[in-house]
């Protein structure tokens, strides 16, 4: 008689439903993340088309708006940072992150404040309003703009500046701050066309890879493998040990018992003429004229597998699997890509999606107007 539970199922049965159970955790887990981020790109979508400043907002606010100007974005627990020396940022970009890493509250070294007060953005510039005066970074002298990826710090450089400044903004404020300067930014120089574009080819590829809900397995499916603890893994580790240790032995010679010498010595073929040793016949050796030995190497027999040749399409051997052939585009890469391609320096202060300029060296300025901008432009995408 079949062996049932107490609900009279077998154990395929149980099997059965252990495995959708599992299988609808992870699917729902999946889902659930892919909502969260669909949510948020259509979110920042409506803001970038219906989102606009307004001068009413400026009322109130210890500083005069000039024609035109209108409000979009204050905070009143800004501080104005300064960095003493620091290199040449990169130019202001129209990217969006649409899943900005985790922010800690903590200060970088070499950045200092100098004073806090309410920070407005507007249409035309982003102003701190501190308690020893005020700072104005007006975007259309803006020639430098870097957003710190670990601490919620901004830093820009203008053309009548030579010390670059910036904000430092709490962390839960710093992800809306960043994402409003980028379409201030963009309604400065009339491109927030292309802030629009971008989000809505964003929506497309996270569209595409929607998790798709697992098929329902049923009792036939279940092997008995399943009945041995670690399934089929401890079945195949099971067969390979009865197959390596019977062939060790076999292989390995027995240890000589005492006295066996002594045991062989006593038989009576040992008492006869003992029978003389084979001599091998003696071969001339003639010198050779070439000294070297031969490099040629036999060719493989036909039907020999030959290992398959990883697609790269050109690009280094990496253990991510960025190749220059097709794919997704790479927009937050792997922290050690610099130790297989050669990054362009401030690699990491980019926003765009991973590129090769026609100098061989990678950048993140895809997307960007002034894609691989120093070296000598852009070559083609890196895919994984």
């Amino acid at each position: 008689m079949t062996k049932t539970d107490s609900t009279g199922s077998t154990w395929r049965y149980r099997w059965a439903h252990r495995q959708n159970e599992r299988r609808q955790r992870a699917f729902r887990a999946a889902d659930e993340a892919w909502r969260r981020r669909d949510d948020e790109l259509r979110r920042l979508r409506t803001l970038a088309v219906s989102f606009h400043g307004s001068a009413q907002a400026g009322v109130g606010l210890p500083m005069e708006l000039a024609p035109g100007e209108e409000v979009f974005w204050t905070l009143p627990a800004a501080q104005l940072v300064e960095v003493r020396h620091t290199a040449v940022l990169p130019a202001p970009e129209l990217t969006v992150d649409p899943d900005p890493p985790a922010l800690r509250p903590r200060r970088p070294e070499g950045v200092k404040v100098v004073d806090a007060g309410l920070a407005v953005l507007t249409n035309r510039r982003l102003v701190l309003l501190g308690g020893r005066g005020r700072r104005d970074w007006a975007y259309g002298r803006m020639t430098g703009l870097s957003h710190d990826p670990g601490a919620p710090v901004t830093l820009i450089q203008v053309l009548d500046r030579r010390r670059t400044s910036g904000l430092l903004l709490p962390t839960g404020a710093a992800a809306d701050f960043r994402f409003t300067l980028t379409l201030a930014f963009a309604d400065a120089i009339e491109q927030r066309a292309a802030v629009v574009a971008e989000l809505d080819e964003l929506i497309a590829e996270h569209t595409a890879a929607r998790p798709e809900r697992p098929a329902v397995l049923t009792p036939a499916q279940a092997r008995v493998t399943a009945l041995v603890p670690g399934g089929r893994r401890t079945v195949a580790v099971g067969a390979a040990l009865a197959l390596i240790v019977p062939a060790m032995l076999i292989e390995s010679n027995p240890p000589t018992r005492a006295g066996s010498e002594r045991a062989a010595a006593a038989t009576p073929g040992a008492t006869g003429t003992p029978a003389p040793p084979h001599v091998a016949p003696a071969v001339q050796v003639r010198p050779s004229t070439s000294p070297e030995p031969s490099r040629v190497r036999p060719a493989p027999p036909r039907g020999t597998p030959q290992p398959p040749v990883e697609r790269r399409c050109g690009a280094p051997a990496n253990p991510f699997g960025y190749d220059f052939c097709d794919g997704q585009r790479i927009r937050r890469p792997a922290a050690g890509v610099c130790d297989w391609f050669e990054c362009v320096p401030g690699f990491w202060s980019d926003r765009g999606w991973l590129v090769q300029c026609r100098d061989g060296s990678i950048s993140r300025t895809g997307g960007q107007r002034d894609v691989c901008a120093g070296h000598k432009g852009f070559r083609r995408t890196v895919w994984r």
